[in-house]
């Protein structure tokens, strides 16, 4: 005698339903956030390269330092004259800038200490150097003197990561551009609480190579978004695929 099979329990037909159903939420949500990361992103781009297409203003006088925010001024083209201090320089290794995508690593930045006409001093970020050329032996062409019309993009110093490297002021190697130690390790005195990425000058003999910043920002969000959805809509026909086959399974 053949058994019957058993029609589908209700509550296990709600059980998935509602499962699929915050699956398919929970896919969704994420697509959207990827969405407005998108939106955030452009808007953050166009503000980047308006800044970095804009006319070199003046430096803001000392007066001013304490009140400068990185959230309103970072990005802000500066043209100013000074003089650097002769010997004085601090490498930190990249390797590579999304905001300088000619420098490619792995390499440094050389920071320079630069005084001002008043007698304040400005950190000067004099542009990369290729693996090699980290020795100012290796490139005395370009080593400055005198007075320099500097013309440059104001920063403010990185956020340490969870993972970058431990600073090793005994070897003058930094892993993140942060001015301020460099100040102290190197006893180069009170220095402005921003630094600058110098665009000009070029260096004689070429080292470092200097160059105007640009904002190739990754923006992989779009490509993110239509993931998040797609998994969506296959979770979704999967779903009534299977529940399809289920109650066929049942007639």
């Amino acid at each position: 005698m053949s058994e019957t099979p058993q029609k589908p329990r209700r509550g296990g037909f709600v059980l998935f339903a509602l499962l699929i159903v915050a699956a398919i939420g929970v896919l969704v949500a994420l697509g959207t956030w990827q969405l407005q990361r998108l939106a955030w992103k452009q808007e953050l781009i166009a503000a980047l390269d308006a800044k970095l297409a804009a006319r070199p203003g003046d430096l803001p006088a000392r007066e001013r330092w304490a009140q400068l925010d990185a959230g309103s001024d970072e990005f802000r083209r500066v043209a100013f004259p000074a003089e650097f201090l002769p010997g004085e320089e601090a490498l930190v290794y990249s390797s590579g800038s999304s905001l300088r995508p000619d420098a490619t690593g792995p390499g440094y930045w050389i920071f320079s200490p630069a005084r001002l006409a008043g007698g304040s001093l400005v950190v000067v970020n004099r542009g990369f150097v290729p693996e090699g050329k980290q020795n100012p032996e290796t490139r005395r062409e370009g080593q400055p003197s005198g007075v320099v019309d500097i013309v440059a993009v104001m920063r403010w110093a990185e956020q340490r990561g969870a993972f970058t490297p431990k600073d090793e002021p005994e070897k003058n190697l930094w892993f993140d551009r942060d001015p301020a130690s460099m100040a102290i390790a190197k006893h180069w005195g009170t220095i402005a609480p921003f630094y600058v990425d110098m665009e000009a000058p070029p260096a004689r003999g070429g080292w470092p190579k200097v160059g105007p910043l640009k904002a190739s920002l990754p923006n992989n969000h779009l490509q993110y978004a239509v993931t998040w959805y797609g998994l969506a809509a296959v979770t979704l026909v999967a779903a009534l695929l299977f529940w399809r086959s289920r109650r066929r399974g049942y007639v």
